[in-house]
């Protein structure tokens, strides 16, 4: 039974992966901190963020896109924080130093990470289309369960590679010209 649970949920997890291990605010973010910080400062920021993708997933499941496709402007205010958000942090990234990173800046807390997610558009998208076109034959509880699970863990994998994978580039960053590009 659970191998036929998992063969009909593979191409749901495929579609996971790919939504949530392509770039994004969470993989720009968790890759940056790595470097930044190293892998141990950003451990509340990469825990944080699957538990937060479950959620809103779980959420979306339960109703919430129910919400968004009643009350548009709700969807807007949401985009409107999301774009905003998105410019000041590349306003960020780009105006960064490695002097200022390592006094002043800090990673996101685990529950910086998880409300964030409420303003990713990425997540939105990924969580919506998934609870809409990969729906099951489970009751709705079931299928929030199936989908915080898919999402929570497979976004654990991807959250441990990208963080690993900056701070593994932080080595390769201390000429000032690489810095400055990444």
């Amino acid at each position: 039974m659970i191998l036929s649970i998992l063969a009909a949920s593979l191409p749901l997890l495929l579609f996971i992966f790919a939504g949530l291990f392509s770039p994004g605010p969470n993989v720009v973010m968790l890759t940056t901190s790595g470097a930044r910080f190293g892998f141990r400062a950003t451990l509340p920021h990469l825990m944080g963020v699957p538990i937060g993708t479950g959620l809103l997933v779980t959420a979306s499941v339960l109703g919430v896109q129910s919400i968004l496709f009643a009350l548009p402007a709700i969807e807007f205010t949401i985009k409107l924080i999301s774009a905003d958000w998105i410019l000041w942090f590349s306003r960020k990234l780009i105006n960064a130093s490695r002097a200022k990173a390592q006094n002043s800046d800090r990673p996101f807390t685990f529950s910086q990470a998880i409300l964030f997610q409420v303003v990713n558009p990425k997540v939105w998208a990924v969580a919506l289309a998934a609870s809409v076109g990969f729906s099951s034959d489970l009751n709705i509880w079931a299928e929030a369960a199936r989908l915080f699970l898919g999402f929570s863990l497979i976004n654990l994998f991807v959250c441990l590679f990208w963080t690993t994978a900056g701070h593994l580039l932080a080595g390769y960053l201390q000429r000032p010209v690489i810095w400055r590009t990444f």
